[in-house]
């Protein structure tokens, strides 16, 4: 059975989650991205808490293009340190995994 994963990044502006989306699409490192935003993000950042309003970006891919999916997003992501998780996807509708697979250039 495929592995599936979701991947998240998080980026300033909403353009640039666009930007990585469109990318990681157009190379097919990714079946699907989805931007969500404005959120609020607090975290430590070179000693200090900062609190900053981002865009999450959202990917669904297998496990197997991990690493193009990553190249892709650092390649195109303005972060000194950016944000790039990866969770399976335990479970699944059916029709959809199929869809992920056909578009990441397997069978369905």
């Amino acid at each position: 059975m495929t592995s599936f994963i979701q991947v998240t990044t998080t980026t300033e502006t909403n353009e640039q989650a666009q930007r990585i989306a469109q990318v990681v699409v157009e190379r097919r490192v990714a079946a699907c991205a989805q931007i969500v935003g404005p959120i609020s993000s607090t975290y430590w950042w070179k000693g200090k808490i900062e609190t900053a309003q981002e865009w999450l970006c959202v990917m669904k891919t297998r496990s197997d293009l991990y690493q193009d999916l990553e190249a892709a997003i650092r390649e195109n992501h303005p972060y000194e340190v950016p944000e790039i998780l990866a969770v399976p996807i335990q479970h699944g509708s059916q029709p959809y995994l199929d869809w992920m697979r056909t578009e990441l250039g397997g069978k369905p």
